[in-house]
Order: C-alpha cells, then sequence, then structure tokens
C-alpha cells in the first residue's frame, strides 16, 4: 500500500500526477492540494490508497489530518471516496463545525449529498470527532514533524506520540532534548 509520496507534481486537465523515481502515479486531490502542486517544483502527500474491484485509486492530501478526516468520511455508509474528496474541498475545520453544530445544510450543498447522507454524516461522525474542542486540526510545527518523523521510525505509535506532543511545551528546545522529553511523556502512559 502506497502512504506517503513525493515527487515533482504534473497537472494534466485537472489530474494530478506525481513523478518519482521514473513513475507517474495519478493521485486524485482537493482543489487545494491541486493549486498548491501547480505553484512548486516537489510535493509531498500523505496518501490514502483505495482498492476496489476493478480499480486501484490514489487520493492525496497534505496534512495527515485531512486524510484521517477523509477516512471518516467514507467509513459512512453512502459516502464514496469521489463524494469524500467534494466535501473536504470545503475545508477541515469546516467540515467538523458542521458536524458538531448538526449543520445538514452544510453537507447538502455538497454535489451527490442529499439531506438523508448529510444527517447520516452527522449522526455517525460526531461521537468519532467528540467534541470541537478536542479536535485538533492544526499542523504540526517542523520541531514537532521531526519529532513524531524520529519516533515513529523508531517504532512508537503516532496517535500516543500526537498526545504527547499536545501535553508538553518543547519551544525553544533543540531536536534533542524535546526527542527526550517526549519519549518521556510516552513513558508516564503505557
Amino acid at each position: 500500500m502506497i502512504a506517503y509520496l513525493t515527487g515533482t507534481p504534473l497537472l494534466i486537465l485537472n489530474e494530478l500526477i506525481i513523478m518519482t523515481g521514473g513513475v507517474g502515479y495519478g493521485v486524485k486531490a482537493t482543489n487545494q492540494v491541486l493549486s498548491q502542486a501547480a505553484n512548486t517544483k516537489e510535493i509531498s502527500l500523505h496518501i490514502y490508497t483505495h482498492v476496489k474491484e476493478d480499480a486501484l485509486e490514489l487520493y492525496g492530501f497534505s496534512t495527515l489530518n485531512d486524510k484521517e478526516l477523509f477516512k471518516l468520511l467514507i467509513s459512512v455508509s453512502g459516502v464514496g471516496p469521489t463524494t469524500a474528496l467534494a466535501i473536504l474541498n470545503k475545508g477541515s475545520g469546516q467540515i467538523v463545525t458542521a458536524i458538531q453544530n448538526a449543520d445538514v445544510a452544510f453537507f447538502t450543498s455538497v454535489k451527490r449529498v442529499g439531506k438523508k447522507a448529510g444527517q447520516k454524516i452527522i449522526i455517525d461522525l460526531k461521537s468519532k470527532l467528540g467534541g470541537i474542542k478536542d479536535v485538533d486540526l492544526t499542523p504540526l510545527s517542523q520541531l514537532q514533524s521531526d519529532i513524531l518523523e524520529a519516533l515513529l521510525s523508531m517504532g512508537f505509535d503516532e496517535t500516543h506520540i500526537s498526545q504527547a506532543l499536545k501535553t508538553i511545551d518543547i519551544t525553544d528546545l533543540p531536536l534533542e532534548k524535546a526527542i527526550q522529553m517526549t519519549i518521556k511523556e510516552l513513558g508516564k502512559h503505557k
């Protein structure tokens, strides 16, 4: 399964192709990612590989949070990857707010999402997302990203690392010290 791609973006008729290692991967993405790809020489995306009977499709996201929200959306019965991508075009923060506020009209404004589907998304995902204050859609700082990458390579769980990074203050610390503090925090929750 392909989980992450870095390469040269090519946009051909609104299709994103990421060239890496002499291979071009067709990736379906949100409008935001497409515009980002149009303005850069190299792009890195978190990839969701969707396998079905007659196709293998790649969906690309600039953040891990967007990918996770996409996976939550397609877990709702009747919401496929294309519809989930159309919903994600509205923005992660707005989606979470709409779910928490039971805003059916927000979802019905997306093509292919009717009232029943909008209600189902809200009902199915409200409990999974928790309170709006519990959902953190802010991107990680460079230091936090470096720590995450280092600890993932050591075999730590991504969810636990993210939780630990939220509870400690690592600003203005060198990377090695910040990693040590994060590991110590992870040890407290075993």
